[in-house]
């Protein structure tokens, strides 16, 4: 329902509370009156610009959230989870509540109550009112972005993840790979693996913190650990008897088409972190709106780092960096240059059309969960 419709249904206390939020000049006795009050200072762009420019860090995340959510209906309990997760620490020790964060934004008119007896206690956001705000935000995003004209260098790894997905299978099918007691290869096998692949990585040393990016995130370099992940995830492989070994699905998978592997992987990927980053779908789609030219990676992150959490020792900036552009790289979905304003990203072709499509995909993404 769009929020016309949502206006005619509430009850004239509602929308007194609109009204008065948005200080409108109406009779408070006629629904009629207040309901197109609100409708014309709403319809406003500058005014409806000047809303979205004025909200907290944890206003934007809830409703950044909110946007990225497919669900039409929330219950209480699912509205104060998002806001929880739209709130850092700093503003949860000063007292901020969850419940605040839902209370304003049913004053302002994006949040309603259902109009049937069965969604009567749950809650709802006007669909045109998502759209008109992911617009506003797109472009409030944008008029901050520094561009810049082509660096002279660049990197771009197109399709070598599906590529090197294969070459992993083919070794494993080719090489007999033992594994130690922790079901870890041993490091001479990930370095014959890694002199196998187009992508070359550094193994991880000893030492320092890694977990929440997938179950074998802690022992393999983050490329290679997505690429494990996805095989033992699809059954491409097994571990058995203190040896890794190629599945018949593994065997299929090798005549794989490239470019319906890419799109998985990218899927897989969204999985994969969403545990750690809860709206990466969302921080897709915003890079993908904000990085169509060359742009520099400073900028990108001022405007779409405060939709970040960070992850335990894992800063929001380290996010940015690491766990989402790094692997946007690794996906073929930007390409990475050195400019004197410093480091650039630009979207590739690929990458746009995969970015565009977590507007739709963010609420079929859920976490993984691997069996031990």
């Amino acid at each position: 329902m769009n929020l016309a419709d949502m206006l005619t249904f509430a009850d004239i206390g509602q929308l007194n509370r609109i009204a008065d939020y948005y200080q409108c000049e109406c009779k408070p006795n006629s629904k009629h009156e207040l309901i197109q009050s609100i409708l014309t200072t709403l319809g406003s762009r500058p005014f409806f610009e000047q809303q979205v420019r004025q909200l907290n860090q944890a206003d934007q995340r809830f409703l950044n959230n909110l946007l990225f959510d497919p669900r039409q209906y929330y219950g209480m309990e699912e509205l104060i989870a998002i806001a929880r997760q739209s709130m850092d620490k700093k503003e949860s020790e000063a007292g901020a509540s969850p419940r605040d964060l839902i209370v304003r934004f049913n004053k302002s008119g994006w949040l309603f109550n259902g109009t049937t007896q069965q969604t009567r206690y749950l809650y709802q956001v006007p669909q045109d009112l998502k759209l008109r705000f992911r617009d506003v935000l797109s472009t409030h995003l944008r008029a901050g972005i520094t561009q810049t004209t082509e660096p002279p260098m660049y990197r771009d790894e197109y399709h070598l993840l599906a590529d090197d997905l294969k070459l992993f299978l083919q070794y494993v099918q080719q090489h007999e790979i033992a594994l130690n007691a922790e079901g870890m290869m041993y490091r001479r096998s990930q370095q014959q693996i890694m002199e196998h692949l187009h992508i070359s990585e550094e193994l991880v040393g000893k030492g320092g913190w890694r977990f929440g990016y997938g179950r074998s995130f802690k022992d393999y370099p983050d490329r290679f650990a997505l690429l494990y992940d996805y095989t033992f995830h699809h059954r491409l492989v097994r571990e058995e008897q203190g040896t890794l070994k190629l599945s018949p699905a593994g065997e299929d998978k090798l005549g794989a088409e490239k470019t319906a592997e890419m799109i998985q992987l990218f899927r897989f990927w969204l999985r994969l972190y969403k545990g750690a980053i809860p709206n990466l779908s969302s921080i897709v789609y915003w890079t993908g709106e904000c990085a169509q030219e060359w742009s520099t990676a400073e900028s990108l992150f001022r405007k779409i780092g405060p939709f970040i959490q960070p992850f335990y020792y894992d800063t929001a900036e380290a996010i940015y960096d690491n766990r989402i552009i790094k692997m946007m790289l690794h996906l073929g979905m930007v390409r990475i240059g050195e400019h004197e304003e410093g480091r650039t990203i630009q979207m590739t072709a690929w990458g746009t059309r995969l970015a565009a499509s977590c507007r739709s995909i963010s609420g079929d993404i859920t976490p993984i969960m691997f069996d031990k």
